[in-house]
């Protein structure tokens, strides 16, 4: 144990915020604290930090903060006003703990914010400039570098993936796995959460409670809490009726009034198990279907070449297979979008051919579809997308997209971002076409509203093509993955996680994985082609198709060879032959 509050309370204003809490902080413990909008989060780092005291207490005996030794906590803060002038280098020099310029500690502290500067995605030469040459989020950037310098004994990050771009966290995330110092991270980026925490703490109604693992073990393990608490808090109450009902019956029969209150006194001895919170996100029991099934092959492309006023920034050559969930991803300008307006139709292809099959039912989203404008409400505009639902249906519909009570009677115009694309989003999976273009859909929602589209999307049984930089939100729903670069597409046949652990630990040129956009089109076709010992009619799966392709690539260069060594065996053995002939 590193730190410890036990039994802690704190208020605000005359608020209580944390309320009779227990929080454990071990060595190099890598935590994060998570809970809804206004929970207190950022209250409880304050208070890890020393801004805020705890509440006198008179039943705790104890003291309400305890360490095992004298430690330093560090939090993120904006840098001052009389730094604006000074040089980055001077600034990270500052907390340099040796002076001498030739010494090893100063050596070995300059290698490390030079790892840190280049990691977060600066220059080297950047470090001449002064602070106010750079953004705000640059400076932000640079003020965590400098608290990781630091390294006090208890590291407190709120919202540290901020302003960063995905290369940047994905440092960051192997950076921190390391980190030889306690981390308590508050963050809605729960891939990064995935990655780096060991232990998660859920505020929520004033009251902490700790889970084991990272942030998806957190969420099965709570799941399988409620169901638990669920099935006790009814076990509890059909048995409180039992008694209540005997106390009804008995309490005025003399020869049984002592019976009653036995039973009366065990209802007052019992610990009353609450009846758990419903989560607020909706999960889908059952399968989406398309209303059309589609074709087998819902959009092929070959040498399509995608641009802008008639000036080509990428060609590819695809082959999109019905039921396929293909996630997008790369830096801003390399054509992700481009290329989604081109299959949608939106933008004319600069060369090549590409196109969708037959009997596609198409539905897109981009960030000019979320923002709609009406004055009618939220029930109003989706009842006349759908006039054949009953107000019933409809109401119930939009409540499985965390539209409920007063929310269905808000003016559409007056949804906030993430309101009008979670509402635009549930017309179109309502609509149940069997191809969804999706480009950036999760953004500007809280957590809550991506994990109910993660569960409608996983639940739907059609073809999707989407971009997004939720790495979170492609792990859940995409199972391949068409990375753009800046010179070319490469597309990798298996999920995010597979992508991440087989492919960004290796050499880019040597990836075994990746290929390219146009091969993948070859990996398609292949898995339509059953072996001869397959039954006739049984295709391969993507993981057999693409080992046989990549065993077809191995054995070229061996065939190739094979049948020099042949040849050159046979002129051999014919000048052999010659020999004795003439001898």
């Amino acid at each position: 144990m590193l730190y410890q509050i036990i039994n802690g309370t704190v208020s605000v204003g005359g608020t209580t915020i944390l309320d009779h809490i227990d929080f454990e902080i071990k060595e190099k413990e890598k935590i994060a604290v998570v809970g809804p909008n206004g929970a207190g989060k950022t209250t409880l780092l304050k208070l890890i930090a020393g801004e805020l005291e705890l509440e006198r207490d008179d039943k705790r005996t104890t003291p309400g903060i305890r360490t095992s030794r004298k430690v330093t906590v560090g939090m993120l803060r904006q840098s001052n006003e009389q730094d604006a002038d000074k040089t980055i280098e001077e600034l990270l020099l500052e907390g340099c703990p040796e002076r001498e310029s030739f010494s090893k500690e100063r050596y070995a502290y300059e290698m490390e914010y030079d790892r840190l500067f280049v990691g977060f995605g600066f220059e080297k030469n950047d470090k001449k400039k002064q602070l106010k040459e750079f953004s705000g989020g640059e400076q932000t950037k640079i003020s965590l570098i400098r608290l990781l310098l630091e390294k006090p004994d208890i590291l407190l990050l709120d919202e540290p993936t901020n302003h960063l771009d995905i290369e940047t966290v994905e440092w960051l995330e192997e950076y921190m796995k390391t980190y030889p110092s306690a981390v308590i991270f508050v963050s809605h980026d729960r891939f990064f959460l995935d990655r780096v925490v060991t232990a998660v703490y859920e505020l929520d109604r004033n009251k902490l409670k700790r889970y084991a693992g990272n942030y998806t073990q957190y969420r099965q393990q709570k799941a399988k809490d409620i169901k638990l608490q669920t099935k006790a808090y009814e076990r509890q109450q059909a048995e409180l009726k039992r008694l209540n009902d005997l106390i009804e019956k008995f309490k005025h029969k003399p020869s049984k009034a002592s019976f009653a209150r036995s039973r009366k006194s065990i209802i007052e001895r019992m610990e009353i198990i609450e009846c758990p919170k419903p989560e607020n996100a909706s999960f889908f029991t059952g399968p989406i279907e398309p209303l059309v099934l589609g074709p087998k092959w819902v959009y092929e492309a070959e040498h399509l070449k995608i641009g802008y006023n008639k000036k080509a920034i990428k060609e590819l050559s695809i082959r999109i297979r019905r039921g396929q969930k293909i996630g997008i991803i790369g830096a801003n300008g390399t054509g992700k979008t481009t290329f989604l307006k081109t299959v949608a139709g939106e933008l004319e292809a600069i060369e090549g051919k590409g196109g969708l099959g037959n009997n596609v039912l198409m539905g897109y989203f981009d960030q000019q579809t979320a923002a709609v404008q009406s004055e009618k409400s939220v029930l109003e505009h989706f009842h006349d997308l759908f006039p054949v639902m009953t107000e019933k249906e409809v109401r119930n519909t939009l409540g499985m997209y965390l539209f409920s009570g007063q929310d269905v009677a808000k003016k559409v115009s007056d949804l906030s971002g993430g309101e009008k694309s979670r509402l635009m989003l549930s017309e179109l999976i309502t609509g149940r076409p069997n191809f969804m273009l999706l480009d950036e859909p999760t953004n500007h929602m809280d957590i809550k509203a991506k994990e109910t589209l993660e569960a409608a999307f996983k639940a739907y049984t059609g073809t999707m093509l989407f971009v997004s930089h939720d790495r979170y939100f492609i792990s859940q729903v995409a199972d391949a993955i068409l990375v753009f670069e800046e010179d070319r597409v490469m597309y990798y046949p298996f999920g995010y996680e597979h992508y991440l652990t087989h492919c960004k630990t290796q050499d880019t040129e040597e990836l075994s994985a990746l290929m390219e956009a146009e091969n993948q089109a070859l990996v398609a076709g292949l898995r339509a082609v059953p072996k001869p010992e397959r039954h006739r009619l049984r295709e391969i799966n993507t993981e057999e198709a693409y080992i046989d392709w990549r065993l077809r690539l191995a054995a070229e260069p061996i065939e190739k060879a094979r049948r020099k060594v042949k040849t050159h065996a046979e002129r051999t053995h014919n000048r052999q032959t010659e020999f004795y002939v003439i001898g």
